[in-house]
């Protein structure tokens, strides 16, 4: 059914192995614990493994370059695949004792049995939207994005069926997605967002597209951040206007001659743009460019997922 790649790493590599694997966690009556990647693991995905590893007595980590949320002109086929690399990194994890860790690792196949194909004018089958939310920040520079993780999200928690399930807030308005997602479709699990994992040293968030950065590149990526950590401090100085804080981050960004693709301040539950910070607290967000490579960063300001 299964190889075991690692002594204490189970990798699984169809819907129906996962099944049979899920079902035998029901009947030893285990909570399970689900990390979606896309491989390229690092300390970043570590940290959600950890997460799900403190509540749950199974963590399943499923590692699958998602097609549909690229475009054509996008980063598909020179996005990193590292299996081997990442069984090992999850096998070395430090773990509580007991914890079972399980690699779901799919085809392409296996996920869109009808095939698929970036293009979004040329896709056949069945997809998720959640409209509202997937139109806003990301989505207006990458309309595809959203319906794509969407609907591999939504495959995936049905085929693994996972009581807890666990997204880094680097992603923000994936989260604010999938959360509305997890509360429309009623699926049964309880959504967690673990805070950004950063560089120690410069507060760069960890991302897979890191390793895509020219040393030159690098040094200069943690402007972004170091505009947002201006703008909370403003914020925790009692300054809630749109122009204060977006301005701090352009100054930052501009001084790391960052290419910013935009700078967001808006409202967590519906993520319209406010004007200032209300009570109910905003999302700082941004995406920026460095040659070919595209990143993104946020803090969240007054409230807490």
């Amino acid at each position: 059914m299964s190889k075991q790649t690692n002594s204490n790493v189970l990798v699984l590599h169809t819907v129906a192995e996962v099944r049979t694997w899920r079902q035998t966690q029901q009947e030893q009556n285990k909570s399970v614990g689900y990390v979606a990647t896309m491989g390229a693991l690092h300390a970043g995905h570590l940290n959600l493994v950890d997460a799900a590893a403190e509540q749950c007595d199974s963590v399943i980590v499923s590692i699958f370059v998602n097609p549909a949320q690229f475009a054509p002109h996008e980063d598909l086929d020179r996005y990193p695949r590292t299996l081997p690399d990442d069984i090992s990194k999850l096998a070395a994890a430090t773990l509580p004792p007991g914890t079972t860790r399980t690699v779901f690792a799919p085809s392409v196949a296996e996920m869109y049995p009808r095939g698929i194909t970036t293009d979004r004018a040329q896709q056949r089958g069945t997809f998720v939207e959640v409209l509202g939310l997937s139109e806003m920040l990301e989505g207006g520079t990458r309309p595809h994005f959203f319906r794509g993780v969407a609907t591999v999200v939504a495959k995936l928690f049905h085929i693994i069926m996972p009581d807890h399930a666990f997204f880094g807030q680097k992603d923000v308005q994936q989260c604010c997605v999938l959360r509305a997602m997890v509360q429309d479709l009623h699926f049964p699990l309880k959504l967690h967002v673990v805070p950004t994992v950063r560089d120690p040293e410069d507060g760069l968030a960890l991302s897979s597209r890191n390793v895509y950065l020219s040393p030159e590149q690098r040094l200069r990526a943690p402007s972004f951040y170091r505009g947002l950590c201006r703008a909370r401090d403003l914020f925790d100085d009692g300054i809630v206007s749109r122009e204060n804080l977006i301005a701090a981050v352009e100054e930052e960004a501009a001084a790391g001659a960052l290419d910013i693709e935009y700078i967001s301040l808006s409202n967590p539950e519906d993520l319209s743009e406010l004007e200032s910070v209300g009570s109910s607290g905003a999302v700082l967000s941004g995406a920026w460019r460095m040659g070919t490579t595209r990143l993104i960063d946020n803090i969240l300001l007054g409230f807490n997922f």
